[in-house]
């Protein structure tokens, strides 16, 4: 008979334990890569709008630089649908919840930015910078604010009741996210594709590129896999989980 495991993962075997934890930081590194994506969108639209019409980002091959907010509502869209695979797993939890690691990484980090850099918080991720302590300093904001998210029901029964409440709502309009998924999906591989083109043609060690087509191509692939899943068309709202 194989060993049972206590603390975290109390009734789970060693091998069903491992699954369980790869499952839930596969879920956290889409929560990342869905605000990685909304981190870096948000820098290219502000550079965007400032610079207009001057500036077409990744033109000829991107039609329009408006194309990039489509990108963050599939970016937004994904978040739902990968927080719950986590949510679903009863991982336990090492001596706090994780919004409470995340609170803390987000201070610190905030913090380190306030020190390290000449960046405020306002304009973290509207600033062009390659600078190591600037990109560090986003990392670990996105990373905190990543486990909040992910344990955000936890946070109070305020909390809880306002995202039910908002759930409720969202499951009258889970066929429009569904299609809404599917489109944006497709248009993010879009912008993908586009980035690629220019970057192939227009060799740059700029690794602010290279960063933009992973987390885009990483969106439009977790949007397709959903939509094949059917992510948004299995809500459930709280009266129907309690049947």
């Amino acid at each position: 008979m194989r060993r049972k495991l206590g603390g975290s993962f109390p009734g789970l075997t060693k091998m069903n334990a491992v699954w369980v934890m790869a499952k839930k930081i596969f879920s956290l590194t889409l929560i990342l890569n869905a605000l990685i994506t909304l981190a870096t969108i948000s820098g290219i639209l502000y550079g965007f709008y400032h610079a207009w019409p001057w500036w077409k980002p990744y033109a000829p091959y991107l039609v329009s630089g408006n194309f990039f907010l489509i990108a963050a509502a599939a970016a937004l869209i994904n978040i739902f649908p990968s927080a719950s695979i986590g949510r679903t797993l009863h991982t336990g939890r090492l001596l706090f919840h994780h919004y409470v690691y995340g609170f803390f990484v987000l201070l610190m980090s905030s913090i380190y930015v306030l020190a390290f850099t000449s960046v405020s918080l306002i304009t973290l991720f509207l600033v062009n910078s390659g600078n190591i302590a600037v990109n560090t300093g986003r990392f670990f904001v996105l990373a905190g604010l990543t486990l909040v998210l992910d344990d955000l029901p936890d946070v109070s029964k305020k909390v809880e009741s306002t995202l039910n409440k908002l759930k409720s709502q969202t499951y009258r309009a889970r066929k429009a996210f569904y299609a809404l998924q599917f489109v944006t999906g497709a248009i993010t591989l879009y912008i993908f594709l586009a980035i690629a083109i220019f970057v192939s043609l227009h060799p740059s060690t700029n690794i602010a590129n290279f960063v933009t087509m992973g987390t885009l191509l990483v969106t439009g692939i977790t949007s397709f896999a959903c939509v094949k899943r059917k992510a948004w068309l299995k809500i459930t709202t709280l009266k129907m989980s309690q049947h």
